[in-house]
């Protein structure tokens, strides 16, 4: 590792997360974490454009990411503000240029993404234009580093579960780690930081917690992204989109293991698996952790 994360989770941050009352397999009293949700609504100019639900962190990153990665945001538009009312949850993105996206808004699908996340009927244009760089590499030993340093790091998915994480990395260092209750959320969050920080893309690589669905492969290669790893499993148009687009996609990397079905020509396959660990068991499970 060659330095701190940029941006990570904060899972003591008392917003994001609460206490909860119950009972347990027993029938004994037990207090647990769980995540916090609430709605924020977006405005482009003074046009509503969505409202999301999000556990509340990095309004300004999750709106201008989401603007982005539906093609609402120029390359070369100007943001001249992000206002955002924590009492109204609503926050407006601002530019330059003259904005309507009223037809665009009639054209929405639905996707996959935790029954929530939505992508336009004609992002699919921008996205068969994208020319992924054809010389990044994902070293082997990259991959394991990152996956064990991720899995690791703390966060709400290790205090609170019901939580995804999306993690921009280079090389064998986690950048910008986001969490949200949908994986959409979090991707869009990374985005929003990569814009307002003109940050380049051909040279990251792109982790999530997530399935590597169609939407997910669709946000990365807009992006500009080159490889998208995940720790959870495929779905078949997800694979198909990342061969049309030339992206390397890794699944199922837990520990020593991991499975590319797209791209597999960026792998450098500098370290033997047999010196890689296994995943920590507490980075392994799905639930919420009981409180003493």
């Amino acid at each position: 590792m060659t330095g701190p994360y940029v941006l990570q989770p904060n899972p003591s941050d008392p917003g994001l997360s609460t206490s909860v009352s119950g009972i347990d397999q027993n029938g004994d009293p037990v207090d647990t974490r769980v995540v916090s949700e609430k709605p924020l609504t977006l405005y482009l100019n003074s046009q509503e454009v969505v409202t999301m639900m999000t556990i509340g962190d990095h309004p300004d990153l999750l709106a201008v990411g989401y603007l982005k990665n539906q093609n609402m945001l120029a390359a070369d538009d100007v943001i001249t503000a992000i206002d955002y009312d924590d009492d109204l949850d609503v926050v407006v993105v601002r530019t330059e240029r003259e904005t309507n996206f009223e037809d665009k808004l009639k054209k929405k699908v639905r996707t996959s993404g935790c029954a929530q996340g939505t992508v336009f009927g004609d992002v699919m244009e921008g996205f068969e234009t994208v020319s992924l760089p054809g010389n990044a590499k994902l070293k082997t030993s990259w991959l394991y580093a990152l996956t064990k340093e991720i899995n690791t790091t703390p966060s709400l998915y290790l205090e609170a579960g019901a939580i995804h994480g999306c993690v921009l990395c280079q090389g064998d260092r986690p950048l910008v780690y986001m969490e949200d209750v949908g994986r959409h959320n979090a991707v869009d969050k990374i985005a929003g930081w990569m814009v307002l920080n003109n940050i380049p893309a051909a040279d990251k690589i792109f982790y999530t917690t997530g399935r590597l669905t169609s939407e997910m492969v669709i946000k990365t290669v807009m992006m500009g992204i080159p490889i998208l790893v995940s720790r959870s499993g495929f779905t078949a148009w997800g694979v198909d989109l990342a061969r049309q687009a030339g992206l390397t996609l890794i699944g199922r990397a837990r520990g020593k293991r991991f499975v590319a079905l797209s791209g597999q020509e960026r792998i450098d396959f500098d370290m033997d698996p047999v010196h890689a660990e296994e995943e920590p068991e507490r980075s392994r499970r799905k639930g919420s952790v009981a409180i003493p």
